[in-house]
C-alpha cells in the first residue's frame, strides 16, 4: 500500500511540474503595445514577443475614444508627441490617450490581453502624452493653451486631483500645430519634479515642484535648450537628463537641479533630419530621424557627453515616417513605430549597438502613434 501510494505521490508531482513547464512553454515572454490612433475609433493592437524577438498579433482592443492628428494632418507623426502609450509596470496598467475625443483610457494587463477599466476626461484639449509616479499621473493636453493635468490611481483607474490643472501659456489651435504644440511630458526620477518640453513655441524644458499632494508649483521654471526644438526625453542611470533636440537634430544632456534649473549642457547632433524620440536600451539611447528615415544610436558619458555610434551613427534604415520607440525592459530588442508606412520594425540590438533587423510588422494603419511594452 506504501508503494501504491508514493507512486501515486510521484506520478501527481510529475504531472504537475509537466503542467507548470507547459504552461510557461505556452506564455508570451512579454507583450508589445501599438495604438492605431484612428479618428474612426482609436485601438490597441497587443502582440505576443517571442523569446527571439519577433512579434505576433494577439488582439486588439478598443480604448472608448476616438484618435487625433495634429495640423497640418501629417501621417508621420499625427500626434506629435513621445508617450501617448505608456505601461505601469507597477500596477500592471497601460494608459492610451484619446487625441481627438479628449479623453485617457485605462487599461489592466494580463499577459497579451487587456480589460478597458474606465475613460476619463484629459482635462484640456488635444491629450498628447501620459507620465506615470508611483501613484502619480499627468496628462499633457497640446491644444490650446497647453496644459498638464494630474490624477491617482485608485482601484486600478484614474481619479482626478482637483484643482491639479496647470497652464504652458501656449497660444495653439485644437488641434494643434505639429511643431508648436508640446512634445512631452515625464516625471523626474525621484518624482519631486513633472518636465515638458515645448518645441518651437518656447523652445524651452518647462520643469514644474512636484507637492506631496500631488499638485504642482503654479509656474513651472523654463529653461532653454541647448540647441531648437527639444521634444522627448529620458532619463540615464545616473539621473542625467537626455533629451532629443530636433531643429538641429542634436542629443543634448543636461543636468537637472533641485530648483527646476537645467546646468552642464552637453551636445551631439547626428547630422540627419528631424531627431525627435527616444529610447534607451542598455548603454544605448537610439532616436528616431523622421525626416531621414533612419535611427541614430549614441552612448553617453560618465560626464553627460553624447557620442555616435559607428562612424555617423545611423544604425538602421527603416520604414517612411519612423517615430515612437519602445525596448521590453531588461532585453536587447527595439521595436520602432513608422507612422507613415504603418509598421512596426523589429530590431535586436548587438553588443557594439549596431542593430539587427529581425522583421517588419504590417496590416497597421498610417497615422499609427504610441507604443508600448511589457
Amino acid at each position: 500500500m506504501r508503494r501504491i501510494v508514493m507512486l501515486a505521490c510521484v506520478a501527481t508531482a510529475v504531472a504537475s511540474a509537466l503542467a507548470v513547464a507547459q504552461a510557461t512553454a505556452a506564455a508570451p515572454a512579454s507583450a508589445v503595445f501599438v495604438q492605431t490612433n484612428q479618428p474612426s475609433g482609436n485601438t490597441i493592437v497587443v502582440y505576443d514577443r517571442g523569446a527571439d524577438g519577433r512579434l505576433t498579433q494577439a488582439g486588439t482592443y478598443a480604448t472608448g475614444g476616438v484618435g487625433g492628428t495634429a495640423a497640418p494632418g501629417t501621417e508621420s507623426d499625427p500626434l506629435a508627441s513621445q508617450g501617448s502609450l505608456v505601461y505601469d509596470a507597477e500596477h500592471h496598467l497601460l494608459f492610451a490617450v484619446n487625441a481627438g475625443s479628449d479623453s485617457v483610457s485605462t487599461f489592466e494587463v494580463s499577459g497579451d490581453r487587456l480589460h478597458l477599466e474606465g475613460v476619463v476626461a484629459s482635462g484640456g484639449e488635444f491629450p498628447a502624452s501620459i507620465a506615470v509616479h508611483g501613484r502619480l499621473v499627468y496628462v499633457l493636453n497640446s491644444g490650446g493653451s497647453g496644459t498638464v493635468h494630474g490624477y491617482r490611481i485608485a482601484h486600478d483607474r484614474l481619479v482626478t486631483i482637483p484643482r491639479s490643472g496647470r497652464s504652458l501659456g501656449l497660444a495653439n489651435s485644437d488641434p494643434p500645430f505639429f511643431l508648436t504644440s508640446p512634445g512631452h511630458v515625464g516625471f523626474s526620477p525621484d518624482g519631486r519634479q513633472l518636465l515638458v518640453t515645448t518645441k518651437v513655441s518656447q523652445s524651452t524644458l518647462d520643469v514644474f515642484q512636484v507637492g506631496p499632494d500631488g499638485r504642482l508649483s503654479t509656474t513651472p521654471v523654463a529653461n532653454p535648450s541647448a540647441t531648437p526644438v527639444p521634444f522627448a526625453f529620458t532619463f540615464t542611470p545616473s539621473g542625467r537628463l537626455a533629451v532629443g533636440e530636433a531643429g538641429a537634430s542634436t542629443l543634448s544632456t543636461y543636468v537637472l537641479q533641485s530648483d527646476g534649473t537645467l546646468a552642464d549642457a552637453k551636445s551631439q547632433p547626428d547630422g540627419q533630419v528631424a531627431l525627435c524620440w527616444i529610447t534607451e536600451v542598455g548603454p544605448y539611447y537610439y532616436v528616431s530621424n523622421t525626416g531621414s528615415n533612419n535611427l541614430s544610436g549614441y552612448t553617453i558619458a560618465a560626464d553627460g557627453q553624447p557620442s555616435l555610434v559607428g562612424s555617423n551613427g545611423v544604425v538602421a534604415t527603416t520604414e517612411l515616417g519612423p517615430i515612437d520607440s519602445t525596448s521590453p525592459p531588461g532585453t536587447s530588442f527595439l521595436y520602432v513605430e513608422t507612422g507613415t508606412a504603418g509598421t512596426v520594425d523589429e530590431y535586436a540590438v548587438n553588443a557594439d549597438g549596431t542593430l539587427t533587423q529581425l522583421g517588419v510588422i504590417g496590416g497597421l494603419p498610417a497615422g499609427i502613434e504610441g507604443i508600448a511594452s511589457t
